[in-house]
């Protein structure tokens, strides 16, 4: 998963006969802020006025707690060896980190990063993100798990799809508006989705977020992180061991 990004072929809006296209938007880059470049980025979250992060890669997996402005590490806890660190979300002053394929979950207290919990599931754990009642979860897949935040097992499955059909590796989450945003790996794109029935409602092309010079002589992999502000309705989207975390503005297309 540490492959250098390129712009796929889906999410263009084209739909087969009889089917709208949905909704195409670009970006507006509102501000931008330091990113620790060393941080495999599998996770973001925006809460209480800084950023949660989960890393990933063997023996640098961590969750930590970042400053948004300065991109200072406030507090970090880092996972075993063994670990793939994967995404990440909160629940009730817990926050939530699943790793990649390990097939365990990890739930840490939101203020101490003390670890209280773990859990099990089968399969890769990609991305993690939450509304109102449930865990969601991606697996690499074009199928988003739905789990019960207080005993952590699944409950449900919904597909992605478009009109071109089911919209493979499903990565990093968020919950916005009623949406789940997902990043598509290998892309850079990020799917709308409708959590009622897996369908695309629409594509937000990030396309040229960093610059050639940014990514030249640099390791930078590809866009994977979506954080939102839910209170000031600002929406943040970043990369692995990308330098910068942007937070952008959607234009329609």
């Amino acid at each position: 998963m540490a492959t250098i990004g390129f712009l796929g072929q889906r999410g263009t809006g084209a739909a087969r006969a009889g089917q709208p296209p949905v909704p195409t938007y670009g970006y507006q880059v509102v501000r931008s802020y330091p990113h620790d470049r060393s941080a495999f980025t599998q996770g973001i979250i925006f809460r209480n006025g800084v950023f949660y992060e989960g890393t990933g890669l063997n023996g640098r997996s961590t969750l930590r707690k970042v400053k948004v402005e300065t991109g200072e590490v406030l507090a970090a806890k880092p996972l075993g060896p063994e670990y793939f660190g994967e995404g990440i979300t909160d629940w009730k002053g817990s926050l939530l980190q699943i790793t990649w394929k390990n097939e365990i979950g990890f739930v840490y207290d939101m203020n101490t990063f003390e670890r209280t919990k773990t859990w099990s599931y089968t399969g890769e754990g990609w991305g993690l993100t939450h509304d109102d009642t449930r865990i969601i979860m991606s697996d690499g897949s074009s199928e988003l798990r739905f789990i019960d935040p207080a005993t952590l097992t699944e409950t449900g499955r919904i597909k992605v799809r478009d009109a071109q059909g089911p919209v493979e590796e499903l990565n990093e989450l968020e919950y916005v508006k009623g949406e789940i945003y997902a990043n598509v790996w290998k892309t850079e794109r990020i799917a709308r989705i409708s959590p009622k029935d897996g369908r695309v409602t629409g594509w937000i092309d990030l396309s040229g977020l960093l610059t050639p010079a940014e990514r030249a002589g640099t390791a930078v992999d590809v866009l994977n992180g979506i954080a939102y502000d839910a209170a000031g309705d600002r929406l943040f989207v970043t990369g692995k061991l990308w330098p910068r975390v942007f937070e952008i503005k959607l234009v329609q297309r």
